[in-house]
């Protein structure tokens, strides 16, 4: 299931599909004149003329289509297909599932579909498992090169770092700006691609005139203009993504308090930076710990988040905020130091030097004073 019907979704419903039965139908497969096979309907016949990407994508697939008639004359042409989809429904969609994310549902979807091969068709003598044993060796081999199913963009960054997409606006780094861009748009995300780098992963947005912005993206811009954080669009975003948390508030606030609001909003912003290195949950714990002991740094986070980690590693299980109140916080200078050997060497001695001191006569007094010098 997708957000959108579009294109993009019609060929990738086809691919899992392909990718489940293992191969593809052999004879005619018939369709709906929907929009992203057809583009035209030529009289009352049965001829199409169908889109350029669905005719590529058919070809690659070996797909041979056969298309109903439009309206209720060819409502009876796909009886037993939508008799099957209402049973369905009715049974695994009544009442409607909760789940925490389309991924989810999917994934019900195809252990679904599994379980009812052990179901019989009304008075049928066999299972649908077993019909499809029978049929399955008549199915076509997949090809070895997947199809493109996305479709491509290029577009140039706006001075607001951003890429406008179907009338969708989306984010992107900020040293991305007034540079040529390649953009994959498949049904549920938008991939950018800064030639064959991967610089930006968005979930697809289903409204027109929307905006999907990632904090991290502006980080650098951020550091220059500190002052514009407080109200950026990208900073309400990541709050309800639960990407910028209360944790991340409190530490913003009390390093605002201690080293003035520019200063402590350009050491939030360094912590934001961590997250481009480590995981998010170690920096959290990192940065609850340091809010703890008053350690309100960029090295202090960075730090107690590398505790985590090395907890997490140690024991296999995520590293929980400790419970003492009073955190040990050290700085990473003196942890660098600390493992290093210990420096036998004499401390350096200035003796040398001073030979080379101007040495006065006994008993002659310097003067005090430019009359007393002449």
């Amino acid at each position: 299931m997708f957000t959108s019907g579009g294109q993009e979704a019609f060929f990738e419903g086809h691919v899992h599909a392909f990718e489940v039965l293992g191969g593809v139908p052999f004879g005619k497969i018939r369709y709906d004149n929907l929009k992203a096979a057809v583009a035209q309907i030529i009289g009352f016949t049965r001829q199409r003329v169908e889109t350029e990407r669905w005719t590529a994508f058919r070809s690659h697939y070996g797909i041979e289509s056969f298309y109903c008639r439009p309206g209720i004359e060819g409502a009876h042409e796909k009886g037993g297909v939508e008799g099957q989809i209402g049973w369905f429904r009715r049974n695994h969609f009544v009442p409607v599932p909760e789940v925490d994310s389309l991924a989810d549902l999917n994934h019900l979807v195809d252990r679904w579909d599994q379980e009812d091969e052990a179901r019989r068709i009304r008075s049928r003598p066999r299972t649908i498992g077993e019909l499809f044993a029978a049929e399955r060796p008549l199915l076509q081999p997949l090809p070895t090169e997947a199809f493109e199913t996305g479709r491509h963009f290029c577009l140039r960054v706006n001075r607001h770092s951003q890429i406008s997409v179907r009338t969708n606006r989306y984010s992107v780094p900020v040293r991305l700006i007034g540079r040529m861009v390649q953009v994959v748009l498949h049904a549920s995300e938008l991939v950018v691609y800064d030639g064959r780098e991967e610089v930006a992963r968005h979930e697809r947005l289903r409204a027109k005139g929307d905006r999907q912005l990632e904090l991290d993206h502006y980080l650098e811009a951020l550091v220059r203009k500190p002052g514009a954080l407080p109200g950026a669009t990208a900073l309400e975003q990541a709050r309800a993504a639960g990407k910028f948390t209360p944790v991340h508030d409190a530490w913003w606030a009390a390093a605002s308090k201690a080293h003035g609001d520019r200063e402590g909003t350009r050491a939030l912003i360094e912590v934001l930076l961590l997250n481009r290195h480590m995981n998010h949950e170690h920096i959290v714990a990192g940065i609850a710990a340091a809010l703890r002991a008053g350690a309100l740094t960029a090295d202090a986070v960075a730090l107690e988040a590398r505790k985590a980690a090395e907890a997490d590693d140690s024991t296999g299980v995520p590293a929980l905020e400790p419970a003492a109140p009073a955190a040990t916080v050290t700085s990473l200078t003196e942890r660098r130091l600390a493992q290093l050997p210990p420096d036998r060497r004499p401390l350096p001695s200035v003796a040398h030097y001073d030979q080379l001191l101007r040495r006065r006569p006994p008993g002659r007094q310097e003067p005090t004073s430019r009359e007393e010098a002449r």
